[in-house]
């Protein structure tokens, strides 16, 4: 195998990741479909709080899974265990390995793309990635059949204890983060895994056609 595949090669896991990092980027940050969720549920009149509060609590929450600078959680209205903490100090670990992933790929997947345009070799890019889009298919549709099963493996995947498994009385804000707030960022992670996945097809077979003509 040349240098030239290799290249090619780590050029698509690069922008692969790249694609993969974005579309957890955008779940992770999509503030309107917790809004969307909280409507939908009823969550605030099954727990007897206005929706404002929870939304201030998530926003805490979120600067606090965002923010590198903020090293102590405080929920205004929610109390929280040792081991609450400490799954929400794990997450944000994780928050941040995804963003250094997408700094750390964004560059060369740039460098990647622009150099298959500019020696006209996009096309390249139509075999791997018709075989790569049928991937989000696979996951949205066992998303929908056994989210349950998923969920707990992608957990134990990725934690090494089971503080996950909140308690309600100890850790009340797992409480107003239903299961289905889960499953819809699943379902959106992979649907915009899946737009850019095609995106990246349709102009790889796009820049084919100019080729041609």
């Amino acid at each position: 195998m040349n240098q030239k595949t290799w290249l090619f090669r780590l050029g698509v896991i690069s922008l692969v990741l790249t694609i993969v990092t974005v579309s957890i980027t955008v779940t992770i940050n999509a503030y309107p479909l917790y809004v969307w969720e909280l409507k939908q549920s009823g969550i605030s009149e099954t727990y007897q709080l206005s929706i404002q509060n929870i939304l201030t609590n998530y926003k805490v929450l979120m600067n606090y899974l965002n923010n590198p600078w903020i090293k102590q959680l405080h929920l205004p209205d929610f109390s929280s265990s040792k081991e609450g903490l400490q799954h929400f100090k794990e997450v944000k670990q994780l928050f941040f390995l995804n963003y250094f992933l997408l700094i750390v790929t964004i560059y060369p997947t740039y460098r990647f793309i622009r150099g298959l345009m500019s020696e006209s070799q996009m096309w390249r890019l139509i075999r791997p990635f018709q075989y790569l889009s049928l991937f989000p298919f696979l996951g949205f549709f066992g998303m929908i059949v056994g989210f349950d099963q998923i969920f707990v493996g992608f957990h134990k995947l990725l934690f090494r204890n089971d503080y996950w498994l909140f308690n309600p009385y100890t850790d009340p804000i797992i409480e107003v983060l239903p299961a289905s707030y889960f499953l819809h960022c699943f379902l959106l992670a992979i649907i915009c895994i899946e737009l850019l996945f095609l995106i990246t097809l349709w102009l790889s077979k796009k820049s084919l056609t100019k080729e041609t003509e």
